[in-house]
């Protein structure tokens, strides 16, 4: 009984989180209303309160949720190489279909650079997890031959980090004149080109 109880309030707290994350993406955090997630979900904005306890802690709990779901769905972690370059270039594929969600990590992160922002621990920990991924696959790629043995797998993180972010911002602003998805891809290609042994 108590596994069921249990798989029933993940499965409850996922909800809220997937609502919650909709609501972060379409209205902003500071537009965002506990008291609309709570009703878009069914509960009260007590019960909501009893699974996160304040608007904060659910900003961040929907950040990692974030994370969890795209880590899923793109498997990074087991690729090597030229595989996981043009996965990066399939997950900017994807935030360009979901612009409130590309918003919301955006503004995010621009206000996360402050030490007292909710969002700030998760912000450094994602960058560094992400670079340390992302330097690890490239890694991988030199091992396997598909890169140079020589590459400073470290720098082209940063720089591919940078591209994407640089890019989602320049899209945010002006999605009629920047084609951030192709700039990507074409920014993968030829970084797999300058790689090659």
């Amino acid at each position: 009984m108590r596994r069921r109880g249990y798989a029933s309030g993940e499965a409850r707290r996922e909800r809220i989180l997937a609502i919650a994350l909709q609501e972060f993406a379409e209205n902003g955090y500071r537009g965002a209303s506990l008291a609309r997630i709570a009703e878009r979900a069914e509960l009260t904005q007590p019960g909501l309160l009893h699974h996160f306890t304040s608007k904060e802690r659910l900003l961040v709990a929907v950040l990692e949720y974030r994370d969890e779901v795209d880590a899923r769905r793109f498997d990074f972690e087991s690729m090597t190489g030229v595989a996981a370059l043009r996965t990066l270039a399939d997950v900017v594929d994807y935030n360009a279909r979901v612009p409130g969600l590309v918003q919301l990590f955006s503004v995010i992160s621009g206000e996360a650079v402050t030490a007292d922002h909710p969002g700030h621990a998760w912000a450094r920990a994602r960058y560094r997890r992400l670079r340390h991924a992302v330097a690890g696959a490239l890694r991988r790629g030199a091992d396997a031959g598909e890169f140079r043995a020589d590459l400073d797998a470290e720098a082209h993180a940063d720089r591919l980090i940078a591209m994407m972010d640089g890019l989602q911002t320049q899209w945010l602003i002006d999605q009629d004149h920047v084609d951030m998805a192709a700039i990507f891809r074409a920014y993968v290609e030829d970084l797999i080109a300058s790689l090659h042994p």
